[in-house]
């Protein structure tokens, strides 16, 4: 196994030890721990300051249950370290593990080596070149996940600085026996021709020196180089030189001026904004070099769900700048990595100078932060839309809730059911459909209690229930995949019972509570408690929300018609039509109440208008 600092790390693995025993051995030194799964598989990666305190949290009766970790510890079998001299060490040692094994339970950083690099070659006379390959040697610029703004940085750049583009094997033996003839790019000036030595080896590496200046950012640092260029022209009376290198100035500062502007000062820094999305994640990293955006680069994080923000964006910068070649003094970001101080120490020994994190609480930093964040977020969306396009897509929550709830299959289909009364009155019951989690609206349906007398949860439970599943039977209609109750172990029991006497017993069901969002499963006597940032959990409160509002929407429907017709159908003449006409008319029964008889003439006419007036009149009167 590789490990950082030569000779500081140590293999600790004694295979017939069982995994008990070797918890009990454990080192009280830095290092990194693998956990694996019975096929010998790493399953996770991680690194401790003190390797026996950290290893042995994972196995203690005390900690708080969460359903991927306990999932994950479940699988483990044993447990391989690696000691190492620092924590330094072993934070550079899990993050190049990680990249190489993605182990099934680590935050995983998505490959990236579909996007393209620019690479200047290592040869005599360099060529600037696109590749989405990296290989030892070459110096490398991105990757750059827009390819307008690479291929414009790459044309810029052979075309300033004249490099060449052609596949000639360049070297003092070759060019010195006349083996190559220049071709177009000389004669339309964009090649100085190497091939035939018109220029020295000495001058095309300085080109190619101002050109990697640009690639990072530093144009003005290529500017002042160009400018003493073209002093020594002029100096020599080189007029001409002089003039097609203050073309190249030119040009830069139109390179330049396509560069956002965002800060005042001419700093170098890196913001970094992370976005979460269910089980996935996106960090977004702009460029600031010279006060200006000259790059930004977007990652996608899998196996986020459960983890601390800290913990995901340490491994995004451990990732990111473990290949980067330019580590910038200043580094921002939207949330602090966990181990902060540690990450720091590893990028100043990188960088070979001061390297500042920081986590900014307003002003144009945090404004920068929020513009890298909505860029996750536009990356996150696009993302999903990507794998919907894909087809048979699953929406992470429907998997979390299929683990969570131990479902053999994912829950595309649910249906939710909910009750509504006041005091027994005007009972009804409402049931959504969410289909992909998402409200398909279309199969909502209402249900007046037409049963059960009183305040009787349970038993009205049982009756929509029934009516909803039998008549889908006798439709031979497919059922949905997980049915959900609003309430505790009665409605459940109730709704169970039906089920069991219409012969359907494959279909999950579960009941939702609503004090501490307890799931009960049938046959179980304890309650689930998920976490509450789980997104299975999420979704299920917000079907159960959603028929709550569809229930309690339908019941003050039925009450206020209910009221509404114990007021205006007592009186002698009107019916539903001619109240309706009414409440539009004067807006409701107040309103009919106290407007004048000629008023009610012109919608009800002068006879049924005196019954009305009567009627309010007899109504205000005193008792004797």
């Amino acid at each position: 196994m590789d490990a950082p600092g030569n000779n500081t790390a140590i293999i600790f693995h004694v295979e017939d030890l069982s995994l008990e025993q070797k918890l009990e051995s454990l080192p009280s030194k830095p290092g990194v721990y693998q956990f694996k799964n019975a096929e010998g598989k790493v399953i996770y990666v991680g690194k401790a300051a003190i390797l026996r305190s950290r290893v042995r949290q994972y196995f203690q009766k005390s900690r708080t249950p969460e359903p991927r970790l306990e999932s994950m510890i479940a699988k483990i079998v044993d447990v391989e370290l690696v000691v190492t001299g620092s924590e330094v060490e072993a934070l550079i040692l899990e993050a190049n593990l990680i990249k190489r094994l993605k182990p099934r339970y680590n935050v995983v950083l998505k490959d990236d080596k579909s996007y393209p690099y620019i690479v200047i070659t290592n040869e005599p006379f360099p060529r600037v070149l696109v590749t989405r390959k990296k290989i030892p040697g070459g110096k490398y610029f991105g990757p750059y996940t827009d390819v307008k703004t690479m291929r414009f940085a790459l044309k810029t750049v052979r075309d300033i600085f004249m490099i060449r583009s052609c596949n000639y094997d360049l070297t003092e033996e070759t060019i010195a026996a006349g083996k190559f003839k220049v071709c177009l790019d000389y004669h339309i000036h964009k090649c100085e021709g190497p091939c035939e030595a018109l220029v020295s080896a000495e001058h095309y590496n300085r080109k190619i020196s101002q050109a990697a200046q640009v690639l990072r950012g530093k144009t003005d640092v290529a500017v002042q180089s160009l400018e003493e260029e073209m002093r020594q022209h002029s100096e020599h009376l080189k007029f001409e030189d002089a003039g097609r290198v203050r073309d190249q100035i030119r040009a830069l500062a139109v390179y330049t001026e396509k560069q956002r502007i965002v800060a005042a000062k001419q700093v170098d820094r890196d913001i970094v904004g992370l976005l979460t999305k269910g089980d996935d994640a996106c960090g977004v990293v702009f460029k600031v070099r010279e006060g200006k955006v000259v790059g930004s680069q977007h990652f996608y994080l899998g196996n986020v769900e459960g983890k601390e923000m800290g913990e995901i964006v340490e491994l995004l910068l451990e990732r990111h700048y473990l290949d980067a070649d330019d580590i910038p003094p200043e580094i921002v970001v939207s949330d602090a990595p966990t181990f902060a101080d540690l990450l720091v120490e590893w990028l100043k020994s990188r960088r070979g100078d001061e390297v500042m994190l920081e986590v900014p609480q307003g002003g144009d930093k945090a404004k920068l932060v929020a513009m890298a964040k909505n860029n996750a977020q536009y990356w996150l969306d696009e993302l999903e839309i990507q794998r919907m396009k894909r087809g048979d897509f699953i929406p992470h929550s429907l998997k979390s809730l299929q683990r969570d709830l131990r479902l053999q299959n994912p829950p595309r289909k649910i249906e939710c059911f909910d009750n509504s009364n006041i005091q027994g009155s005007d009972p009804v019951s409402s049931m959504v459909v969410f289909e992909d989690a998402k409200p398909k609206k279309s199969e909502y349906r209402k249900y007046r209690i037409k049963t059960v007398i009183g305040p009787d949860d349970f038993a009205s439970m049982k009756e929509v229930v029934e009516r909803r599943y039998s008549r889908m039977l006798q439709e031979q209609r497919p059922l949905p995949d997980l049915i959900v109750v609003d309430g505790g172990k009665g409605q459940l029991s109730s709704a169970v019972e039906v089920l069991e006497k219409l012969g359907i017993t494959n279909t999950p069901i579960i009941g939702l509570a609503k004090r501490l969002e307890e799931i009960f499963i049938p046959g179980q006597s304890e309650p689930i408690l998920l976490p509450r940032a789980s997104t299975g959990l999420r979704l299920l409160q917000q079907i159960r929300d959603e028929a709550h509002r569809f229930a309690i929407t339908f019941h003050r429907s039925i009450r206020s018609k209910r009221i509404l017709r114990t007021e205006l159908d007592l009186i002698k003449g009107i019916g539903k039509k001619r109240a309706q006409e009414l409440l539009e008319a004067f807006g409701s029964v107040q309103g009919v109440k106290f407007a004048t008889e000629d008023q009610l003439s012109e919608i009800v006419g002068e006879k049924v208008a005196g019954r009305i007036k009567e009627y309010f009149g007899e109504e205000e009167s005193p008792e004797e």
